[in-house]
């Protein structure tokens, strides 16, 4: 008999997919995890699937402007800071070129994030209730870490919006050091 539960295939350090569990986390949907292998391309995109077919709590604010600020900060990582990062390039260019361009675009898109959220944070991203453009933030600060060695000094917003984050259980229970890996 086949599971109610969603079923959840991730690559158990893969930001995106760690993006997921914790949008799954906090709406509080339950799933039957099952990790991939990425270098195998077995990926895909449901955050805003969860935000339609789970909309309660909302990652999505409702006014307007503050969810195009949500999607503001989401594609800047999105698009803008992690596809350096993925599987495929590494088995293209190599190991030094990878960890060199990516620390680069890290560096660059987190300048460039800085300044929005300057401008729209308080305890998280976008002011004080959880959204979409959290679940982007741990992933992406974690890799800039402890995967590229990215100097965090000139980065204080986006820090403190990483600590208050990191606290809660939804980003707890969803770290990669507590999933299972597919090997």
């Amino acid at each position: 008999m086949a599971s109610n539960k969603l079923q959840l295939y991730f690559g158990f350090r893969s930001s995106c997919s760690w993006r997921v569990r914790i949008a799954m986390a906090l709406k509080g949907v339950t799933y039957d995890g099952h990790p991939i292998d990425l270098r195998k391309n077995e990926n895909m995109t449901i955050l805003e699937y969860l935000e339609e077919a789970y909309p309660q709590p909302p990652l999505l604010p409702k006014d307007t402007l503050l969810r195009a600020k949500v999607r503001e900060i989401c594609e800047l990582v999105n698009s803008g800071i992690q596809p350096i990062q993925g599987p495929s390039l590494w088995m293209h260019f190599g190991e030094e070129t990878c960890l060199e361009r990516s620390n680069f675009n890290i560096t660059k898109g987190f300048t460039a994030l800085e300044r929005v959220l300057a401008g729209c944070s308080g305890k998280y991203c976008v002011g004080d209730n959880l959204t979409l453009a959290d679940c982007f933030i741990v992933p992406q600060v974690y890799n800039a870490v402890i995967r590229f060695n990215v100097d965090m000094k000139p980065f204080p917003t986006i820090n403190r919006v990483n600590a208050s984050l990191i606290t809660l259980e939804a980003f707890k229970s969803t770290h990669p050091d507590v999933q299972p890996s597919p090997v």
